[in-house]
């Protein structure tokens, strides 16, 4: 393929920049990497990207959470430590969200905020890998959040994933029985709707999750980031079918990450809710109890794990999501309508990467084709990832390489958050651009 040089950004800026952040392989920069070379070379450039790499959102903040918050700020909660557990209102309309949107029963008790969804994933993945010495190992359903195997670096427990891409309906069985059955896996962990593809579970395929959890006495984290945003499937409604599908249904071995960032728009203020299902928060286990003091389980994530990592998490802010809890469980406040607009977006921008030569690379889920939402894939032909994230730079466009997330297909990641149709003609100016620079 003979590249032309035709660029919008001066070569020298991205190339220096590139080599001043000793970015050579763009196949394996983090997110956080590719924010800081698009931000120096926007900086040097003056040009504003199409900025697809940072799954951050775009919509404003509802109303009923900034109410919600400001008026626990002016009752004083802003000088006060809250409950390592939760103050009282969140943790009751948590567990009244879960039941409204997923027919799920989880006590009070066992819903706990969490400073974000990613302090819940690394306090669970400390204290699972500590229940059996013989289940080391965290097994993921790939692709995914690349942070979360990055903290499990950093903790010093083994991890082991498959690109599920392959293997779903009846398939996944086999391929997750196959890893099961060595025995030394204890936790298993997922997105649904995923993180980056936006493929999302059928039943069947969270019934074998939960069947062979069952059986091997494994723990499911699901992650819950983008609770509700499969737009096929509208789950406003609470208390009535259909509900946000969810594991819950096929094992009391489970635990939810329900981030507030994505579908309440409220990333800023980094608050998460945990949801352990009430048999696994109240079981009592003796290597937890020879490890961290304590062997209930919900005890020694509250007393031991968040208590070492925090003096808890934002008390006005659970204030806001409590309120927002309230307001959807009442139906006042229909999350899944205000963040549709995900959904259009993603839609139109695939549309443009198409006509100028990309493919979406995950384009089924199953035999449908898959859903508009706050991801999708694109691959280029001729271009590995890494090569293709770094030719879009001289162009104003970033995303993520999939090789990033666990997946082993060739290709991008975009977020469609940040781009509002009012640029759409630059994007696709952009990718004209980019399209005759290769031809």
């Amino acid at each position: 393929m003979n590249t032309k040089h035709i660029t919008l950004i001066d070569e020298e800026i991205v190339k220096s920049t590139l080599e001043h952040k000793n970015l050579s392989d763009l196949a394996h920069a983090t997110i956080r990497d590719i924010v800081t070379v698009v931000n120096e070379i926007e900086e040097r450039s003056g040009e504003k990207f199409i900025r697809m790499e940072m799954g951050v959102p775009s919509l404003p903040p509802n109303k009923f959470g900034v109410q919600g918050e400001i008026a626990a700020l002016k009752k004083g909660v802003a000088s006060k430590y809250p409950m390592l557990e939760g103050v009282k209102p969140f943790k009751e309309e948590a567990s009244r969200f879960v039941k409204a949107f997923m027919d799920i029963d989880i006590s009070p008790e066992s819903c706990i905020p969490t400073v974000g969804s990613m302090q819940g994933s690394y306090i669970l993945f400390l204290a699972i890998s500590n229940i059996n010495k013989k289940k080391d190992t965290i097994l993921f359903i790939d692709p995914g959040f690349p942070v979360q195997k990055l903290q499990l670096d950093v903790l010093g427990i083994k991890h082991e994933a498959f690109d599920v891409f392959n293997f779903r309906g009846a398939k996944l069985e086999k391929k997750l029985e196959s890893f099961l059955a060595k025995g030394n896996i204890c936790a298993i962990v997922y997105s649904n709707p995923n993180n980056p593809t936006w493929i999302c579970f059928h039943e069947d395929e969270l019934e074998i999750i939960g069947n062979l959890a069952n059986k091997y006495d494994t723990i499911v984290i699901e992650d819950l980031a983008y609770f509700g945003m499969d737009f096929r499937i509208d789950i406003s409604t609470p208390f009535e079918p259909p509900y946000q599908s969810t594991v819950a249904r096929y094992t009391d071995n489970y635990a939810l990450l329900i981030s507030s960032s994505k579908f309440f728009s409220y990333a800023g203020q980094r608050l998460g809710t945990m949801c352990i299902s009430n048999k696994l928060f109240n079981s009592y286990f003796e290597s937890l109890k020879i490890r961290f003091g304590k062997g209930n389980f919900g005890r020694v994530i509250v007393g031991r794990l968040l208590y070492s990592l925090s003096a808890g998490a934002s008390h006005s802010a659970q204030y806001a999501i409590a309120a927002m809890y309230r307001a959807a469980c009442n139906g006042d406040f229909n999350f899944v309508e205000e963040v549709k607009e995900y959904g259009i977006r993603a839609r139109l921008m695939k549309d443009i990467f198409i006509k100028y030569g990309f493919s979406i690379v995950y384009d089924k889920d199953i035999d449908t084709p898959i859903a508009d939402g706050f991801y999708f894939t694109i691959s280029y032909p001729g271009l590995t990832g890494g090569e293709l994230l770094e030719k879009l730079l001289y162009f104003g466009i970033s995303g993520i390489a999939l090789k990033n997330t666990g997946s082993e297909k060739e290709g991008l990641r975009a977020c469609v958050s940040h781009t509002v149709r009012e640029r759409f003609p630059i994007l696709e100016e952009r990718l004209k651009l980019f399209n005759e620079s290769l031809h």
